[in-house]
C-alpha cells in the first residue's frame, strides 16, 4: 500500500540541527531530505511516497540536540487524513497531541512484518461522516509508523 505523506518540522533557532537532514544520508532508517521553508520561524518539509521510507523518522527527530525542545512541532498529513496531526516534544519524546473534534482510526494490524506499519487515518469527527466498517480507535499496529 502506498500513501503519500507530508511532514513539516517547525523549530525556533534550529537551522544548525536541521541542516544535516537537508542532505542525503543512507545511514538513516528513513529516506529523503528536508527542504527549508521560508518562514520567520524555522521550518522544513519533506514528502514521503511510500510508508517504509519514513520508518524511524520521529525517533531520529527525538534524538537531535534541539536548542529548545519545547519549541519543536511536527505536523504530519497522510493523503487520506482530514487534517494535519500535531506532535510535540514531551519528556524527550515526540507525542501526538490530541486535537478537538479529530480522532485517529486504525484498520486491523497486518499479521506479518512484510507490510510497513500504518499510522491509521486522522479524521474530523464534527462533520457527520460515518467511520467505515472495520476501523477502530483501539486497534493499532504496535510498531511505530513514523
Amino acid at each position: 500500500m502506498s500513501r503519500i505523506a507530508q511532514v513539516i518540522v517547525l523549530a525556533t533557532d534550529a537551522d544548525e540541527v536541521m541542516e544535516p537532514l537537508t542532505r542525503p544520508d543512507e545511514s538513516r532508517s528513513w529516506r529523503g531530505e528536508f527542504t527549508p521553508l521560508n518562514l520567520f520561524v524555522g521550518g522544513w518539509v519533506i514528502e514521503f511516497s511510500r510508508q517504509w521510507t519514513r520508518s524511524g523518522l520521529l525517533k531520529h527527530l527525538e534524538s537531535l540536540p534541539w536548542p529548545d525542545p519545547r519549541q519543536v512541532q511536527v505536523l504530519i498529513h497522510d493523503e487520506e487524513d482530514d487534517c494535519f496531526g500535531l506532535w510535540m516534544m514531551y519528556d524527550g519524546a515526540l507525542v501526538e497531541v490530541p486535537l478537538p473534534h479529530v480522532q485517529r482510526f486504525h484498520a486491523p494490524a497486518s499479521p506479518t512484518v512484510q507490510h510497513a506499519p500504518s499510522p491509521g487515518f486522522l479524521w474530523r469527527t464534527d462533520g457527520g461522516v460515518d467511520v467505515p466498517a472495520g476501523l477502530s480507535t483501539e486497534r493499532q499496529d504496535p510498531r511505530p509508523a513514523w
